[in-house]
């Protein structure tokens, strides 16, 4: 944990100051947190404070909420669905960033949003794609928006992927790319991202749980290859993947590992480079956390670290390391 970096992922946005900084919570500004001095957690170029007095001592108005029509909906299997709906065009603009997700509900009952990454946007066209594992209460709900016209949405919200800086300061190099799951949905972006910065990929995909590979078709579409691997074997990395991830290490010299999928992939990932002396990789990984506002205040993302720290997850922007290590779990 020493020398950790931590980022509010809307720091500069139209949306700050939020409600954090009216209950003095702000992340970075020490001003906002109960403190009569200035001495901002990482300096971004804009005064919080100042945008609050500016803003009458009161926050920015939050996220709007929009009325989308399904363009198209599609049962891939009996737990998984793809929906793609039409988007209001400065929306779909603020979609197209790593990270980038959205509260998604079928009616007015605001209870029962669900926070879904962005798979794909067409800033051309105005729509935008998501892919949904059906679990819970919640999304076994959404196997119903078949029969309705429009999607009630949220957004837009950017902190779906921790290690954002990672992501854009890799240029010109050699990445690595493992994927699990319904983690190929937010790889996208990802891969988009660093595809355009010039970077070389390797992708490796475990389809588990699902039937298929069900970004093939963006892949391709994308000039894209992929492997099929077994990335997790009884909770612990595949000795194939180890062996994949050593030998890209030594021999194709890569730079950014992005893991798509559960936590416990992200974590046997960091303890596998630990083992092996490789630390400097840089890492980049899903935001699973749990959410329920994205704003930061109804506590439902939040995780205690060692020293007795609190992080919002759904708002701290910080390395997959700052997430993973000295974590506490009670």
């Amino acid at each position: 944990m020493k020398g950790e970096k931590i980022d509010c992922i809307d720091s500069g946005s139209k949306f700050c100051p939020c409600h954090l900084a009216e209950a003095n919570e702000c992340l970075l500004c020490s001003q906002l947190h109960g403190e009569c001095f200035c001495d901002c957690l990482n300096w971004k170029g804009v005064c919080i404070y100042q945008g609050w007095i500016a803003n009458g001592s009161k926050p920015k108005e939050g996220r709007k909420t929009y009325s989308c029509k399904i363009e198209d909906w599609i049962l891939l299997q009996k737990d998984l669905l793809l929906i793609k709906f039409k988007l209001p065009e400065d929306l779909a603009l603020d979609l197209t960033t790593p990270g980038s997700f959205i509260f998604l509900r079928t009616d007015d009952n605001f209870y029962f949003d669900i926070p879904i990454s962005i798979m794909e946007c067409d800033t051309d066209a105005n729509n935008a794609s998501i892919l949904i594992e059906i679990r819970g209460i919640k999304t076994k709900h959404l196997i119903n928006t078949k029969s309705v016209e429009n999607l009630v949405i949220r957004g837009p919200y950017w902190n779906g992927v921790f290690g954002l800086k990672n992501i854009k300061n890799t240029t010109n190099s050699k990445c690595l790319i493992l994927a699990r799951g319904i983690g190929m949905a937010p790889m996208i972006p990802v891969i988009k991202a660093l595809k355009n910065q010039g970077n070389d990929l390797d992708i490796l995909i475990d389809k588990e749980p699902f039937d298929d590979v069900y970004v093939n078709d963006i892949l391709s579409n994308l000039g894209l290859s992929y492997n099929e691997m077994s990335l997790l074997d009884a909770g612990k990395l595949s000795d194939k993947c180890k062996a994949y991830i050593k030998d890209s290490i030594e021999n194709n010299n890569i730079k950014l590992i992005h893991c798509g999928g559960a936590d416990i992939l992200t974590f046997k990932v960091m303890q596998y480079l630990d083992t092996i002396g490789e630390k400097s990789i840089k890492l980049s990984c899903c935001n699973n956390s749990k959410m329920c506002c994205g704003e930061g205040v109804c506590g439902s993302c939040t995780a205690r670290f060692a020293g007795h720290r609190v992080k919002r997850l759904c708002k701290v922007q910080a390395d997959p390391r700052d997430i993973f290590e000295g974590r506490r779990f009670i």
